[in-house]
This record gives structure tokens, C-alpha cells and sequence, in this order.
């Protein structure tokens, strides 16, 4: 070893002995701040997640970041330490839909890290229920993807549910075709979610023209589905799913990044029992529908230009009450503390023949 090679070395050793040195003095300064909280005579009422700071400090760090590191390096390393602080308070419980290895599972990792127990559910319903029943802290699910459009289902569950809406997480998307086969010719059949297909829809018909097609619950559904297979009695299926579900499942991946769209992207929601405070850059999300009389749906719009809250969403959905009758899902920029917000929200309410404000969050963080 050159005598250079070393000196760099030994420099890295001395700054890892510090980096221990001060991950373990925030520990210890985190596990304190759980002291605190447990006495019961602070405002945060024993609530051990706080996406707001959370957000905070991420953002902080990004702004102060001078590289080499890209930001998203950056967050990634630091929500790792506070997620491994946090679980010296407690080791949160966080429901997503399952099995493991779902996109539903890394945007529960990306935002919660690995000092959390995973609840894997079977459904989005259940993850809705399983939060409810107060079995998990958070749940995490998915509200729309960036080719696809939104998720009906979570969509119609958030209108009906007393749960708030605590933060939200935009996971990049890269499909891989996995399998226990080692040449793509071999494939005969392809394993995924009917989102995925569809997703993958151009890149199947080049690659894989005359390989049926079928639609799973999920793409690790189809991942396990293959592993099973292939321990049975081997298999000339493929499922598409992620990186992780190929290591989870120990299958080969024939192809990575199949989608069709290379920005693909899925914005899953967190949804927990609290309200969030504002972090300085959020976002609020309600659902709202118009009285049955000409221009309601503007009336509902006008107050939001006059106070000058900027709306980044409006989607509609039937109501399922009454035929032909429609509800709006609306995300706006800013938090509803904030007086431009209330003022605009009491003057919708005074429109709408109904209003819930879903939460106030803060906006994600790559």
C-alpha cells in the first residue's frame, strides 16, 4: 500500500470515529427529548413522528450541502439516523400494502427507514383499518402515479375516514422483468399488477410480443408468485417488480427499467391519527363537492384566486351517493394554519354543500 493510499485511509478512519462519536451524542440528545415527551407537559402530547421537523432538518442539510454528496445522498444518510433515533423513543409500527417488496413497502422505507416494524397488509383497505384499530402508528399508500392517474379506491377511503393525512413520499418507478429463467426468449407468461402492465406496455411488445400477459394484486404478488413456482418445479414466467423484490424472492433480473415512461413516479400518502404542524413549505389536501346550482364548481374555486392560494390539484370522483353526483379532491400550496389559507377554506365552506380538509403536510422531500 502507497504511503498516500494509507494517509487517506487513515484520515476516513478518524473522521468515521467522529462520526460515531456525534451519531451517538443526537441519540442520546433524542432518547432525552423521549423523556420529555413522556412526562406529559410538553404540547406534543407523547407523538414520537413529527414530519414537520423531520422535514426541517432535511431541507436544512440540503441547503447546506456543498457536495460531493447529491441531496438525495444526503437525505438518505440522514433519514437513516433519525429513524434509528426515533426507535430509542419507539419503534414505530408502519401498515403498508404487501407483500414485502412492493413500492408501497420502499416508500415506507424511504420515508420511516428501517427502525420501524412493518405491518404488511393485504389490502389498501386494510390499511386503512389496521391504522384505525390503532395495530400500526402510520400507514403508507398510494394516491396516484405520474402515467397512470390517481387510485380511486384511496381516493374514495380518505373521504370516508377520520385518519389525517401526515406527509406524502414521490418514489421513482423502474421496473425489472424478473425470473428463475436466464434467457428472455424462455418467457412465456408475464406476472404484474394491471398498473405495471400497462406501464411496461411498449417495452412488452418489443421484447416479449407473444408472452401472455396477467394481471396480480401486486407486483411482489407476481414476484412470489414466481418464486414459488420455480421451487416447485421451475417456470418459464416472469413477474414484473423491483430490484428489492429480486432480492427478496431470489429471482434474475432479465431487464431493469422496462417502463415506458422513464420519470415514472407514484406519490404515496402517510396517513396517521394527528395533525401535522407547518414545516414552511406544505401542502394541504381536502375533498369538497358543489351545490346543485349553475357556476358552484367556480363559486367553490373563487375564494382560493382571491386569497391567492395556488392549487396543484383537482380531480373529481363520484360520490357514490347519488347518481351523477361528483366530490373534488383539491391539493393547495401552504398549510391551514396559515391566514391566507383559513380565509379562503371559511370562504369554500360557506359554498360547498361539503368540506373536509384530509391534512396539512409537508411537501415531500426527494
Amino acid at each position: 500500500m502507497s504511503d498516500l493510499l494509507k494517509q487517506f485511509r487513515n484520515q476516513i478512519d478518524a473522521i468515521d470515529d467522529q462520526i460515531l462519536e456525534l451519531v451517538n451524542a443526537r441519540a442520546k440528545l433524542a432518547r432525552e427529548i423521549g423523556h420529555v415527551k413522556q412526562s406529559g407537559n410538553q404540547k406534543d402530547d407523547g407523538v414520537i413522528y413529527r414530519p414537520e421537523r423531520e422535514a426541517q432538518i432535511l431541507r436544512r442539510l440540503q441547503g447546506q450541502n456543498a457536495g460531493p454528496l447529491a441531496n438525495e445522498a444526503v437525505s438518505n444518510i440522514f433519514r437513516a439516523v433519525m429513524s434509528n433515533c426515533r426507535a430509542l423513543e419507539k419503534e414505530l409500527a408502519i401498515a403498508f400494502l404487501g407483500p414485502l417488496g412492493t413500492y408501497s413497502e420502499e416508500a415506507a422505507l424511504k420515508q420511516f427507514g428501517e427502525g420501524r416494524t412493518a405491518v404488511v397488509c393485504g389490502t389498501i383497505d386494510e390499511v386503512f383499518r389496521t391504522v384505525l384499530a390503532g395495530q400500526a402508528d402510520y400507514g403508507v399508500v398510494p394516491v396516484e402515479n405520474s402515467t397512470e392517474g390517481a387510485v380511486g379506491l384511496t381516493l374514495d377511503l380518505l373521504m370516508g375516514t377520520p385518519l389525517k393525512i401526515c406527509g406524502e413520499v414521490t418514489l421513482p418507478v423502474h421496473h425489472c422483468l424478473l425470473s428463475g429463467q436466464s434467457d428472455l426468449s424462455n418467457i412465456s407468461h408475464v406476472f404484474s399488477h394491471g398498473q405495471s402492465l400497462s406501464q411496461c406496455h411498449e417495452w412488452l411488445n418489443k421484447n416479449l410480443p407473444l408472452a401472455q400477459r396477467e394481471p396480480v394484486t401486486s407486483n411482489a404478488r407476481a414476484a412470489q408468485m414466481i418464486h414459488e413456482l420455480v421451487a416447485k418445479d421451475g417456470t418459464f414466467a416472469a413477474a414484473i417488480a423491483s430490484k428489492r423484490a429480486a432480492e427478496l424472492f431470489k429471482l434474475n433480473i432479465l431487464a431493469e427499467n422496462i417502463e415506458d415512461d422513464t420519470k415514472n413516479t407514484t406519490r404515496f400518502l402517510v396517513l396517521g391519527a394527528h395533525d401535522v404542524a407547518p414545516s414552511g413549505k406544505d401542502k394541504t389536501s381536502l375533498v369538497m363537492s358543489a351545490q346543485n346550482k349553475p357556476g358552484a364548481v367556480l363559486q367553490l374555486l373563487v375564494p382560493l384566486s382571491r386569497h391567492g392560494v395556488s392549487m396543484t390539484k383537482f380531480e373529481s370522483r363520484p360520490s357514490k351517493q347519488t347518481l351523477w353526483d361528483y366530490v373534488f379532491f383539491v391539493d393547495i400550496e401552504g398549510h391551514q394554519q396559515e391566514a391566507a389559507i383559513k380565509a379562503a377554506l371559511d370562504e369554500v365552506a360557506k359554498q360547498a354543500s361539503f368540506l373536509k380538509v384530509l391534512g396539512s403536510y409537508p411537501v415531500a422531500i426527494v
